[in-house]
């Protein structure tokens, strides 16, 4: 258990957060374009202990990966050698920069957590920090505000430009719930997703993806350029959000046949979550399922962020009724696909998929069978009493 994993880094006056991972059920790209997305927190997470100390050095000690590094509290840089540091550093900055003081902290960190799986183990790492530090520092911040700043810390520190959703869902998460977000507002509806009978199944391709060296920024800056073709013709357009098919066929296309990929994509899958949303009220999960085929086919063939793996695994699987839907998920060019799959036929779609897998991609297939759970909490680690950051 990763908790217990920590234990000789937790001590009397430690402050210990865990924070999960998410999967994004539908919805993938559109949280940085203003959109909708449908998220949930799993049952893998990462769990940080922090231990105050005197003096101004801070010790940061990735567990899993046996590695460490060292800085002061007044020189909160971030590291081109060990990049995990900044999804760390940039939470601790953002902190310092809202005016509190922080002191000497040794900080561990582990988790069950798949790295480059696309399951946002980034976005656990500056949860469970800003879980932690906000509870050590009797700060009070807010859940919409916690993830306002580890936004910012991954954008700033981490050099990522990605939308809110990640941090959202790792501190709003909702057992046996996703979370319809709309990313302009931050308002949000939690939809029931306990499904009878059907397992959640991450195929891990096994390629790990790298968001601040892939061509993610590269679409977040395309889409930025759609948008701004749109408002001279249509002012009322801030992002593309605000866009229609129609506006899209009339000023982009002409322009530019990439942006009109990228923003067709964009405007169809935020149409295609609010329909998956309102089949999951009528409990319809066979469209729901369809929605997430849908997503992927635009993922890899319009928005094009996925890869042979990806796409070898979700093709594989349409060849069988008890799959009710597939698709990559994350920023893409490697991780994990999400499936639906009926429990009586889960273990040999499985096991099929291993094997085959094995023999035409020459790599090995990993499986991570999760379940939604909730979002961040503080922990009382000697007591075993956990509590939610404040709402």
């Amino acid at each position: 258990m990763a908790l217990e994993k920590l234990r000789p880094f937790i001590f009397p006056g430690s402050f210990v957060a865990v924070a999960p991972g998410r999967i994004n059920l539908i919805g993938e790209h559109t949280d940085y374009n203003q959109g909708f997305v449908l998220p949930a927190a799993i049952d893998k997470a990462v769990y940080t202990s922090i231990t105050p100390r005197s003096g101004n050095r801070i010790h940061l000690h990735a567990l899993d990966m046996n590695e460490w590094f060292h800085l002061r509290n007044d020189q909160l840089a971030s590291s081109k050698k060990m990049r995990w540091t900044n999804y760390i550093v940039g939470v601790i900055a953002q902190f310092k920069n809202a005016g509190y003081k922080i002191p000497g902290l040794d900080l561990t960190f582990t988790g069950d957590l798949p790295i480059g799986g696309g399951l946002s183990s980034s976005a656990a790492v500056e949860c469970s920090v800003a879980t932690a530090l906000n509870e050590m520092l009797k700060a009070n911040i807010d859940k919409i505000d916690l993830a306002l700043m580890c936004q910012k810390a991954e954008h700033t520190y981490a050099g990522v430009m990605c939308g809110i959703m990640d941090q959202f869902a790792s501190l709003f998460g909702k057992k046996d719930h996703a979370i319809k977000l709309d990313c302009r507002s931050l308002e949000y509806e939690y939809l029931p997703f306990k499904l009878k009978g059907i397992k959640i199944l991450l195929y891990n391709t096994n390629i790990k993806h790298s968001l601040a060296t892939s061509e993610y920024n590269i679409r977040h800056q395309q889409c930025r350029n759609a948008a701004n073709l749109l408002a001279k013709a249509y002012p009322d357009v801030k992002s593309l959000r605000d866009a229609t098919l129609e506006m899209i066929d009339e000023v982009i296309k002409p322009a530019n046949k990439i942006l009109y990929q990228r923003s067709r994509f964009v405007v169809e899958e935020n149409q295609r979550l609010l329909e998956g949303c309102d089949a999951l009220k009528r409990n319809d999960i066979d469209t729901f399922g369809k929605k997430m085929f849908g997503s992927h086919q635009g993922l890899s063939q319009m928005y094009f962020v996925s890869c042979a793996e990806l796409d070898f695994l979700v093709d594989q699987v349409k060849q069988f009724p008890e799959v009710i839907g597939a698709r990559m998920m994350g920023g893409g060019f490697g991780g994990c696909t999400l499936n639906l799959i009926k429990q009586e036929a889960a273990d040999d779609i499985t096991a099929y998929l291993k094997k085959t897998y094995r023999e035409v991609m020459k790599r090995e297939l990993s499986v991570h069978d999760v379940r939604i759970a909730d979002g961040s909490t503080s922990i009382d680690y000697f007591t075993s009493e956990t509590k939610h950051v404040a709402q």
